[in-house]
């Protein structure tokens, strides 16, 4: 008799604290509303990224996603900061509160999605090789063999190790700290590619003068978005609203068109 009127009392129990966690409200999200009232909008970046953040000639860091979150911090009614972190801890930085958002170039990955928040995208981007122009190679399949560069924590590492093949083909991958590293090392032949954002490639080539080609086999094409902590829904959809609002009013488009000389923007596209 005991042991039955256990059974129903924890069963009674059971069932009440059911009840209360159905009653539970989910945490309210003020992320918009903290960020407002401590007044400075951080962005974590890897400044040595060009064109989209990266140091100019006078130390300040610059770049098309840096004229984008200037405008977007100015329309929240808040300051502006860039901050500069260590590429292979992004998400960490993000999550213990140092940065409020990844804004720099951040592919979109099914993996990433699952630990953050993304805006939709505002930039398409693909995971290319850059040789030097006088190496002869002019397919993935001419750099069987060779030594290839990327940056280390990179979508473009993704890229190369979800390339069974290509990655199998190549004598070994070196890693860098960041982009600028890499090409230094292919101009003086440290290694023979360097697998790396389109974006970045291009404009780099532009800017320096420097005789590399862009293979015109690419490894993957991706899209760029902003990352906030996978609570941070308030201020996410805030920051994804006044970009469409920037889009709408040619503000986004006159952004672009100075770093990219044309409009490479697929937001609300």
């Amino acid at each position: 008799m005991k042991k039955i009127v256990k059974f129903v009392v924890a069963l009674v129990m059971l069932t009440s604290l059911a009840g209360c966690r159905k009653n539970v409200k989910p945490a309210e999200d003020l992320s918009l509303a903290d960020l407002q009232k401590r007044g400075v909008f951080i962005l974590g970046l890897d400044d040595s990224f060009p064109p989209l953040g990266f140091r100019s000639e006078t130390n300040v860091i610059v770049g098309y996603d840096i004229d984008l979150a200037t405008e977007v911090a100015r329309r929240l009614g808040v300051g502006f900061r860039a901050q500069p972190i260590e590429w292979d801890a992004k998400e960490q930085e993000l999550n213990t509160g140092k940065i409020d958002c990844i804004w720099n170039g951040f592919t979109i990955t099914p993996d990433r999605q699952k630990a953050l928040a993304f805006t939709t995208p505002y930039l398409d981007n693909a995971q290319v090789v850059v040789v030097r122009s006088d190496s002869g190679i002019t397919s993935l399949a001419g750099l069987a063999g060779k030594k290839v560069g990327i940056q280390s924590g990179s979508s473009a590492q993704e890229a190369v190790d979800g390339n069974t093949e290509f990655k199998k083909s190549l004598k070994e991958v070196v890693m860098f700290k960041d982009n600028i590293t890499a090409l230094n090392d292919l101009e003086i032949k440290g290694v023979d590619g360097v697998v790396m954002d389109s974006v970045v490639a291009n404009y780099s080539i532009q800017v320096t003068g420097k005789p590399f080609t862009v293979l015109t086999q690419g490894l993957a094409n991706e899209e760029y978005g902003v990352a906030f902590r996978k609570g941070d829904l308030a201020l996410r959809d805030k920051v994804q609203q006044l970009l469409v609002d920037m889009q709408n009013d040619g503000t986004v488009t006159a952004i672009s068109k100075k770093w990219f000389g044309k409009d490479l923007s697929v937001i609300g596209k």
